[in-house]
């Protein structure tokens, strides 16, 4: 959840910087500026530091301004605590001391400069540990009961802050003794330090491989003639750690042993640096559990979310293995049969690095469709224009270019959203989308600024970033996206919307502020429209002939191929669903971490290649730890939400249900449960029909009467990356 370049002259005969030809009207940040003092909201760049010295001085200085502010809520007296001075004061200091955090975390994963990139990865866990010793501050623990004493009068979102601090603070162990509180607290200190390190040895992992053109044989020859894989005679380098690469190689070429080398070279990335580090992480993570009266981390860690159990979650994702099982089965042995007709080899199996070849295989030959060929049809900038503009007619947004103050690449480029009715500024947008050394190598939004009504009574509009890695623009060409970059991208710009659209008061409750497990609901809805003909037929289009759109009949047959490997995606879901609560429930198990997620993983999709550790490189275990499960389960709920815009007047483009989005999911945030907005934007509570039935589980005039949920795992059919971002590739 946390988490462009070269752009295509749209005559066709070369590749320019920024807009170009995109229609995307340049507006002046101060014009911006001024025009939000004009709705009582302040628009701001963030003050990016430019060297170590900065980093390190501001560290300090954020620390002593908020040990500052945290004194003066300590030293209240019974009498005189009021929500203004400790609630709201508590929520002011932690948003400031975010600012600086957001920065760094920023700089850790996007900075060309290794030696930024260190001081931000050491501020960063500076600020951790700091922000851990806050919930260990008696006076304020002190002054936020004494409030609370006092049952006063609060409106509904003050009251859900009120109730969910001292929540907090009974998981941060203050019902314990003394003694044991502060052992937690040294526990989850040092468990912020190796999660740290845990991110950081991904971020850095590395791992070229060298092939022939024979061996490439099926790779794209576009993607071969790219300056950073032709990289000598007859020599073609892949990087296994750069996500684009990786799945370009292993949907397309036809010799196993080659897919084999990259399947094991991706399954063992930071191998050998992070298997020691989980090993001491779920350790922790069992202790801190333990000591606060928990059965498990998965328990304490859903307790304040959707599931409310461990159990529950657990339950949702066996639930969702049972039902795809039949699914599941029939996709491996099409592919199989695939693959015994290219080996004439009778007894061949399929293999876990065979999966992304044969599911490729069954479009091409069953569908006719051909993710590469079809490349064509996605530019980069045409999708980003499209994109731009059907949201903004869905929800009612402008878009606009804005020159950042200061770039930390050459190709980053600043959007700003504005409402279309009213022109208020709602908040800017960075894109940082192309792959580049010691950069995050995944997809993900990252928080900048976040929304939050200031003490003058000014909104301050937020600022997020988008770092993705699609693939980079060549002398000849733009960015050519696959259709599943498309889908990325409408994805990771739902969590941005999240993010930028919030109206709530505090920062707690802004934006993607919200339980994990229902996080990617606002990105995850959006994915639909990637699908639509009716949105495709908007930018998709030739790059070398623009008036060449991408059938109809192309777009019915991608859809129709998705289904055709759907069990296999959520049973691979599944696997690092399962791995993920299993190793948070069961950490006691004989094996050691590794081999026991090896061992589910390869029960649950395919076995994994020997000698691996897919948890080393498995980066949602920090942040999303025991919380995977809840992609899938935010898939529910999100094709619950498509079904509506299905089903309304005008389609995926009915403004009216996408100003409802907006205002009952996007803008509210946390400021109340979650169950309650989906409640006021569905009408009823959510259930599995809409999931099951679009997605092939269920015939297509279902007589499976839906049913109540909120918690699926109980219903008929129990059956998803800053935001961290997309699901696992």
């Amino acid at each position: 959840m946390r988490r462009v370049l070269f752009l295509l002259v749209m005559s066709g005969i070369g590749i320019g910087q920024g807009f170009a030809g995109l229609e995307i009207e340049t507006i002046d940040l101060r014009q911006l500026q001024k025009k939000a003092e004009q709705f009582g909201d302040v628009l701001t760049l963030p003050p990016w530091e430019r060297s170590v010295e900065a980093i390190q001085k501001n560290l300090t200085r954020t620390i002593q301004e908020a040990n500052a502010g945290l004194d003066r809520i300590g030293r209240l007296s019974p009498e005189e605590v009021t929500f203004e001075n400790t609630v709201r004061a508590l929520d002011d200091v932690l948003y400031e001391a975010t600012l600086f955090a957001n920065r760094v975390a920023l700089i850790k994963s996007t900075y060309p400069d290794a030696a930024m990139r260190k001081a931000a990865t050491e501020a960063l866990k500076k600020m951790e540990e700091w922000f851990i010793s806050v919930d260990y501050r008696e006076d304020i623990y002190r002054a936020i009961k004494a409030l609370a004493a006092k049952h006063p009068k609060l409106a509904p979102d003050e009251q859900k802050y009120l109730t969910e601090l001292l929540r907090d603070y009974r998981r941060a162990g203050f019902e314990l003794p003394p003694e044991d509180r502060k052992q937690v607290e040294q526990w989850r200190k040092e468990l912020a330090q190796l999660g740290t390190d845990f991110e950081n040895n991904i971020l850095n992992a590395r791992k070229p491989l060298k092939f022939t053109r024979a061996e490439l044989e099926g790779v794209p020859e576009d993607f071969l003639n790219q300056k950073e894989i032709h990289t000598g005679p007859d020599e073609y380098t892949i990087l296994a750690n750069v996500t684009y690469q990786y799945i370009t190689v292993m949907e397309n070429a036809r010799r196993e042993d080659v897919r084999r080398r990259l399947c094991e070279a991706r399954f063992r990335l930071a191998m050998n640096q992070n298997v020691p580090l989980l090993r001491r992480i779920l350790e922790l993570r069992e202790k801190i559990a333990h000591k606060l009266g928990y059965a498990n981390w998965a328990d304490y860690r859903t307790e304040v979310r959707m599931a409310k159990t461990g159990e529950r979650a657990l339950q949702f994702c066996e639930e969702l293995t049972r039902r795809l099982a039949p699914r599941f089965q029939q996709e491996l042995e099409l592919m199989r049969r695939i693959k015994v007709a290219e080996t004439h080899n009778p007894k061949v199996q399929v293999r876990i690095w065979d999966w992304r070849y044969l599911a490729n295989r069954i479009k091409q030959t069953q569908y006719h469709v051909d993710t590469e060929a079809l490349r064509v049809y996605f530019p980069y900038d045409r999708v980003l224009r499209g994109m731009l503009e059907v949201f903004g007619e869905v929800f009612g947004l402008r878009f606009y270019r804005v020159e950042p103050d200061y770039k930390w690449t050459s190709d980053l480029q600043l959007i700003a959203v504005v409402d279309a009715q009213s022109g208020e500024p709602l908040g800017l947008l960075y894109l940082d989308m192309f792959p580049r050394e010691g950069k995050y190598n995944h997809f993900a939004q990252f928080d900048v600024i976040g929304g939050k009504l200031l003490r003058n009574g000014r909104y301050q509009r937020p600022v997020a970033a988008l770092i993705c890695n699609f693939p980079t623009p060549q002398p000849d060409r733009p960015s050519l996206l696959t259709h599943d970059d498309v889908e990325t991208i409408f994805h990771e710009f739902g969590h941005a919307l999240h993010t930028i659209l919030t109206r709530a008061r505090f920062a707690r409750f802004a934006g993607t502020s919200v339980p994990r497990d229902f996080v990617e609901v606002p990105s995850q809805v959006l994915e639909a429209w990637a699908w639509r003909p009716e949105v495709l037929e908007r930018f998709a289009a030739d790059y070398r002939d623009p008036s060449r759109k991408i059938p109809a009949s192309v777009i019915e047959k991608l859809r129709a191929a998705r289904l055709a490997t759907i069990g296999s995606f959520y049973r691979r879901q599944m696997a690092f669903a399962l791995s993920d609560l299993e190793l948070h429930m069961d950490p006691k198990a004989p094996e050691a971490p590794a081999q026991f997620a090896n061992r589910i993983f390869s029960r649950v999709f395919l076995p994994v290649p020997p000698h691996s550790a897919f948890v080393a490189y498995f980066g949602h275990l920090v942040g999303y730890d025991a919380s995977y499960y809840g992609y899938a389960w935010a898939d529910v709920i999100a094709e619950d939400i498509d079904d509506q815009f299905e089903r309304a007047p005008h389609g995926f483009l009915d403004h009216e249900l996408g100003a409802r989005l907006r205002k009952e999911i996007y803008e509210v945030g946390d400021s109340r449960p979650a169950e309650v907005s989906i409640r006021k934007f569905l009408g009823r509570d959510w259930n599995m029909e809409a999931f099951l039935r679009r997605n092939g589980l269920l015939p297509t005039q279902s007589t499976e009467k839906p049913q109540p949920s909120g918690t699926p795992a109980e219903t008929k059919s129990s059956f998803h990356s800053s935001a961290e971002g997309r699901k696992s590739k």
